[in-house]
């Protein structure tokens, strides 16, 4: 097919599909310079991205019980990959070839441990205009604010007209997540550590998960993995979890969060940002690092413990051997 989608059509068909907001970008835009390898190795004829975002439940992600906020990233996820299915069916049954990525694991393992996702939601998200990232490196909605999921689906079609990016950023530069992050990952000066956020928030994800394995692989004994790995740590490896979204937590940001904050900003502090800061728990980190540092420093309460971050060098991806077809 080599037909064009209206817009306007287009975009009614997203939200009868659950989605809150959408937007679409040429996968020439500026921007997506960087994905256009990894898409068309999913789906070659793809001229289009389809960016779609849901909101999420802001108080589970407040929340200091780590199983509200992964029950409502587990709940987000699947439909997100609904409404992908649901667009790609209805872009199918237009005659056009459609794809929905995996919104976040599965991955192409054989890629791994550089870059294994078919797309960045993120930079397609901004292309799309659904927001900007704010210097946490997340998107913030102009509405919604930080409370929001990403998925996308790719097709051949055209559309028309395309999104246009935000022209404005809804970050507010209020350094929040700057005193909420447990591994000092954002900075003040904008920069950011990805390597400290990635070892802590994804510590049982598809890298990390691997050191777990190797310590128990390691231990002589159960007495010794006993030593190495504590008996609630044992427990959490039954179901993966999100370590960290302190960032997205205390984020006041869009026009349907940012009322209580404007009220009361100390009420905020106390009850949003002070309880996370406070809350005792095992932060990952890798040795030496600015992340072990910064949590020695900044969090008392909390324990640090060494894993490797998983991560390969950036020498040696570029080294790395092109993955075969099996």
């Amino acid at each position: 097919m080599t037909g064009v989608l209206d817009a306007a059509e287009l975009r009614q068909v997203c939200l009868d599909a659950g989605a809150d907001d959408v937007g679409f970008a040429a996968l020439d835009a500026p921007g997506l310079e960087g994905e256009v390898d990894y898409v068309r190795e999913a789906l070659p004829s793809t001229r289009s991205l389809i960016a779609v975002c849901v909101r999420v439940a802001r108080d589970n992600f407040r929340s200091r019980a780590a199983s509200a906020v992964n029950t409502e990233i587990d709940t987000a996820i699947p439909v997100l990959d609904t409404i992908g299915h649901r667009i790609s069916i209805a872009l199918q049954d237009r005659g056009f070839r459609a794809l929905y990525p995996s919104v976040t694991f599965p991955v192409e393992a054989q890629r791994l441990p550089s870059r294994g996702w078919t797309v960045s939601h993120k930079p397609v998200a901004v292309a799309a205009g659904l927001g900007h990232l704010g210097i946490h490196r997340c998107v913030i909605h102009p509405r919604f604010g930080s409370f929001i999921g990403l998925g996308t689906i790719l097709t051949e079609a055209r559309i028309a007209p395309y999104s246009r990016p935000l022209d404005w950023n809804p970050c507010l530069g209020c350094y929040l997540c700057v005193a909420a992050c447990p591994v000092g990952a954002i900075h003040n000066d904008g920069s950011f550590d990805f390597n400290s956020c990635y070892t802590h928030t994804y510590n049982q994800f598809v890298n990390n998960f691997a050191d777990w394995v190797e310590t128990m692989a390691d231990s002589a004994d159960s007495d010794d993995y006993d030593r190495r790995i504590s008996p609630r740590e044992t427990t959490l490896q039954s179901r993966r979890q999100y370590r960290s979204g302190y960032c997205v937590a205390v984020c006041p940001a869009g026009s349907d969060v940012i009322g209580p904050y404007l009220a009361d900003r100390q009420g905020h502090l106390q009850d949003v940002l002070r309880p996370l800061q406070r809350k005792p728990e095992i932060v990952y980190v890798s040795a030496g690092s600015n992340a072990e540092d910064h949590a020695r420093k900044r969090f008392r309460d909390k324990t640090v413990r060494y894993v490797d971050s998983g991560i390969m060098p950036p020498d040696d991806i570029d080294a790395a051997p092109e993955p075969r077809d099996e």
